[in-house]
């Protein structure tokens, strides 16, 4: 039976490093549309790479902190990090 494949490590920093120059360089409108376009579809894709990365060490701390504790484990708000 053939294992599941782990997905390559993110560099979470890095990640988030670029998509605040993206948002950057949006925000100052000195792209064309074109451009604009280009950036927002890879600065889409490093937001979903950064909140994969957040999940993915939230769940670990959970597990960690039930594994080490019987202290009960309370969810996560994340309403200020909903994006449209």
């Amino acid at each position: 039976m053939a294992k599941a494949k782990t997905p390559p490590a993110v560099n979470f920093e890095a990640s988030l490093e670029e998509l605040e120059r993206i948002v950057g360089a949006l925000e100052r409108g000195d792209l064309s549309l074109e451009a604009s376009l280009e950036q927002y579809e890879k600065g889409v894709g490093l937001l979903r790479t950064c909140r994969d990365a957040l999940t993915h060490a939230e769940q670990k701390v959970a597990i960690l902190t039930k594994a080490q504790a019987d202290a009960p484990l309370a969810p996560f708000d994340d309403e200020d990090t909903d994006v449209a």
